[in-house]
């Protein structure tokens, strides 16, 4: 997904080393391992017109092995030894951590479903910014050793990759990997590729459109190679834009059969009154790649009764292409769904 001006800068925390929640006064904010907790405002875009500084903004936590900075929030009434859920949030090729901040913006759901959010930014420059595994890989690791640190292994419920377009696809490659395939509970892929029947590509019936997950004056990406079903455990929600689907939504899933999940549930429309934050700013590629963010509807679609405690669902945002930021409620009903979802990798191994 291609940089996109969007956004506020939404300011940051300063992660360091630590173990322990120390408490909390009414005179000082909390603080976990040297950050301080803040509830900075978001900004509407283009509604809003804000500073380029403030778009750009890298966050103010900084990972210690790599001095690189990333976006660390978390609940300002924390407790010691409370338990949370763990969302590591990965953007889209071109784009910014900022960015996938509000595209997905669960930080506004943080005190909710007490969640605690890393949002960092790929290393490659921009406007190509993409994950590549030889410079990313292993400092997704160290901000994920960093966190689960200072939480503390038996603290964290469960622990979720997130991921928009080639974020999602990134998640989706380094799930299974040595490291996060007994740390991470659940995957949701925010028009990042769906788990399809074995050989084919990861994608939705039909693929995404030609304009889907291109950076500006980028070629066109080749379709997605033909994969086999991932080896590891966890939970799966996908979710995309009705416009970047050229024949609909598979209606089976073999992630779900795997955990013999009943047939998908009749559509249940999650209505929207308000916008999300975030929109392409270049609005002459077409509706598949996305228009000004807006009010809408999205259709859940639920595999019941999962074994195991998992949870499978898709999710098509009617009217809406690849870069509209998620509106308020359909955002609450995939954090209500990732809170019910099995978890407790990370307990397992304190």
């Amino acid at each position: 997904m291609r940089h996109i001006k969007s956004l506020a800068l939404a300011a940051g925390v300063l992660a360091v080393a630590g173990l322990a929640l120390p408490a909390q006064s009414a005179a000082k904010p909390l603080e976990i391992a040297g950050a301080t907790c803040s509830n900075p405002p978001r900004i509407n875009f283009p509604q809003s017109n804000p500073d380029p500084k403030l778009v750009g903004a890298e966050g103010m936590a900084v990972e210690p092995k790599t001095g690189r900075k990333f976006f660390l929030d978390f609940p300002c009434d924390l407790k010691p030894n409370e338990k949370v859920i763990f969302i590591l949030s990965l953007h889209g090729a071109g784009s910014i951590g900022n960015w996938q901040r509000h595209y997905f913006p669960a930080i506004d759901f943080k005190e909710k479903y007490r969640l605690v959010i890393a949002t960092p930014t790929a290393a490659t420059d921009k406007p190509q910014r993409r994950w590549v595994d030889s410079a990313d890989d292993q400092y997704l690791q160290n901000i994920s050793d960093l966190v689960i640190n200072a939480i503390g292994r038996k603290n964290i419920k469960s622990f979720w990759l997130a991921g928009h377009s080639q974020g999602g696809i990134t998640s989706r490659r380094i799930i299974c990997t040595d490291y996060f395939k007994d740390k991470v509970d659940g995957f949701l892929s925010l028009s990042g590729g769906r788990i399809n029947p074995p050989g084919a590509p990861a994608g939705t019936i039909g693929g995404p459109t030609p304009a889907a997950g291109r950076a500006t004056n980028a070629p066109a990406a080749a379709p997605p190679a033909p994969q086999p079903l991932p080896s590891c455990d966890f939970s799966f929600i996908y979710d995309t834009g009705q416009l970047e689907i050229l024949n609909g939504m598979a209606t089976t899933s073999p992630w779900a059969e795997k955990y013999g999940c009943g047939p998908r549930a009749a559509a249940r429309d999650i209505v929207d009154d308000k916008a999300g934050y975030v929109t392409a700013t270049d609005q002459t590629r077409g509706p598949s790649w996305g228009r000004f963010a807006r009010p809408g509807t999205a259709q859940l679609m639920v595999y019941p009764k999962c074994k195991d405690g998992r949870v499978v669902a898709d999710i098509v945002r009617l009217d809406k292409g690849h870069t509209e930021g998620l509106e308020p409620r359909i955002t609450d009903e995939i954090l209500k769904m990732i809170a019910q979802a099995k978890g407790g990798k990370l307990q397992q191994k304190s």
